[in-house]
């Protein structure tokens, strides 16, 4: 082993040092402009908190980085889900004709919209990646409504700091601040690559935001829910992700 000098010592000492003190620095910045994530707490807590303050000062109008048609995998990876519920098979079965969004919460219009209502709305398509934790990712073109549409058609109030949304596999929940809630690259996606978006990939229905790592974009949603305070939803770390060992932001 290389013995180290006492002036490595020092030098390692003074970054320590550093390091720690602009993790409080930039704790105290993002606590006085309200940039805490949910999971803020914990080991993880500071740096979680500055990755997040530092997206949301730097690059929170930023767009996702799009591909040219030509670049679309030919073979996407559908990663496993648990097995669908019955709930989920009888809706299959009636090729999701009462296939219901709801959205409820801090909105001055709740509303229960079919598909064909999200279809009636503005509508976008995006080459974008799919970018999983695990290291496999894939390109693909995503069809649907902008979140940012569902919002104003319902009327979200100006103090709902964050938007839960859930699949129909039960267990399945996260949530979105407003930022990416309204960024114009998240979407309630029904299609891809030129046709109905498929089960294994979140048919009928699925939050695509392509700003996050993949598990971000949750498959099968049925609800939305606008609040200001998302302690009250699971274990208040904002979303299930957090309580199984993952960050709530997922930037990428």
């Amino acid at each position: 082993m290389t013995p180290i000098t006492r002036r490595q010592l020092i030098a390692t000492g003074l970054t320590a040092t550093a390091g720690a003190a602009g993790l409080a620095a930039a704790a105290h910045f993002a606590r006085r402009y309200g940039l805490i994530p949910p999971d803020h707490g914990g080991l993880y807590g500071p740096g979680e908190t500055l990755t997040y303050a530092a997206q949301r000062l730097l690059a929170s109008h930023a767009p996702a980085r799009e591909f040219p048609r030509s670049m679309i995998s030919k073979a996407p990876f559908a990663n496993e889900v648990a097995p669908p519920s019955d709930a989920f098979k009888r809706h299959q079965a009636t090729g999701f004709s009462d296939w219901r969004l709801i959205v409820d919460g801090m909105v001055a219009n709740p509303a229960s919209l079919s598909l064909s209502d999200l279809r009636s709305l503005p509508f976008r398509s995006q080459i974008t990646e799919v970018a999983c934790e695990e290291g496999w990712s894939y390109i693909a073109e995503w069809i649907g409504t902008p979140l940012s549409e569902v919002l104003s058609a319902v009327g979200v109030l100006p103090h709902a700091r964050y938007i839960v949304y859930r699949s129909i596999q039960t267990d399945w929940w996260d949530s979105l601040d407003m930022a990416d809630a309204l960024h114009p690259y998240t979407y309630l996606t029904w299609g891809m690559n030129d046709g109905d978006l498929p089960v294994g990939f979140g048919g009928p229905l699925r939050m695509r935001v392509p700003r996050q790592l993949g598990y971000k974009s949750i498959k099968y949603i049925t609800n939305l829910t606008a609040t200001d305070n998302i302690k009250a939803f699971g274990k208040g770390l904002g979303s299930a992700s957090p309580e199984g060992g993952y960050a709530w932001y997922a930037g990428i």
